[in-house]
């Protein structure tokens, strides 16, 4: 199985979706997965698998149900994946005039696999290509912190709840730069790698909590500083005051909160 080639199968039409599921593979070394079009479930995926390549089969779309698939708009605009939409031409003109998926590649039905095939072939290869372009060429290193770096502002969000994440992201894209993981454990994988300007972290989390994070955080020189928010529902304001005291944290927000409630603290402490 080409563990390279990951290949995500989802939308409306089932049929459709479990054809070509099962064409790829009987006929092609893929590794393909299968989710319903829901925005939690597609955005757990894409955070859990990775896929190179999101195949949507649409079917009996509304405009609700199209704005669902703006959930891999991240994934395809920084050219992690490749969106392939598969629709009659009465659905590609409805998508097209509801979607905020800044580029996708259309195939009509009925699905051609020879023309499906000769483009996954084509993504395998630009694959590779690229593999073997980061072993054999040149890498540069540039460091961020030595570098007045006039982009967004960099949030993680920590919180085991994906709709919440979803809400968060949503809200705070506008202005920031912004990454999500579902666990503490997911937190500090990414910290090893990059260094937010501050973090939203949820205060209740199943095996580790947001205050263990926190403290763990603490005890790392590399972390100890950067600015974090507790995300905390009001039944917790208590435990989250006495919390504040000790670990000293940059504040707190009640969930749910408002897009303005949200920024306002941001820029509180960020300037």
């Amino acid at each position: 199985m080409n563990a390279d080639m990951k290949i995500l199968i989802t939308g409306r039409n089932r049929k459709v979706a479990k054809d070509i599921c099962d064409h790829l593979n009987a006929d092609r070394d893929y590794w393909t997965l299968k989710c319903d079009p829901g925005k939690k479930t597609l955005f757990d995926m894409l955070l859990a698998e990775l896929p190179k390549v999101i195949i949507v089969c649409l079917g009996g779309e509304s405009v609700d149900t199209v704005k669902t698939y703006d959930v891999l708009k991240n994934a395809s605009r920084q050219g992690n994946c490749t969106i392939i939409v598969i629709a009659t031409e009465e659905d590609e003109k409805f998508f097209i005039n509801n979607t905020g998926l800044e580029k996708v590649l259309f195939l009509s039905r009925p699905v051609s696999l020879f023309a499906l095939y000769e483009k996954l072939s084509e993504i395998e290869k630009e694959i590779a290509s690229k593999k073997e372009k980061n072993l054999n060429s040149f890498r540069e290193f540039v460091n961020e912190n030595a570098i007045i770096d006039k982009k967004k502002k960099h949030i993680l969000v920590v919180d085991d709840d994906t709709e919440q994440l979803i809400h968060i992201k949503e809200q705070l894209e506008e202005f920031y730069t912004v990454s999500v993981v579902k666990s503490g454990e997911a937190a500090f994988k990414f910290l090893a790698k990059k260094k937010p300007d501050l973090i939203l972290l949820d205060y209740l989390m199943p095996e580790e909590d947001g205050p263990s994070v926190l403290r763990k955080m603490r005890t790392v020189d590399e972390y100890a500083e950067i600015p974090t928010i507790f995300l905390t529902g009001m039944t917790e304001k208590n435990a989250v005051l006495e919390t504040l005291t000790v670990l000293r944290p940059q504040g707190y927000i009640i969930k749910p909160s408002k897009k303005s409630e949200i920024v306002a603290k941001i820029i509180d402490v960020l300037g």
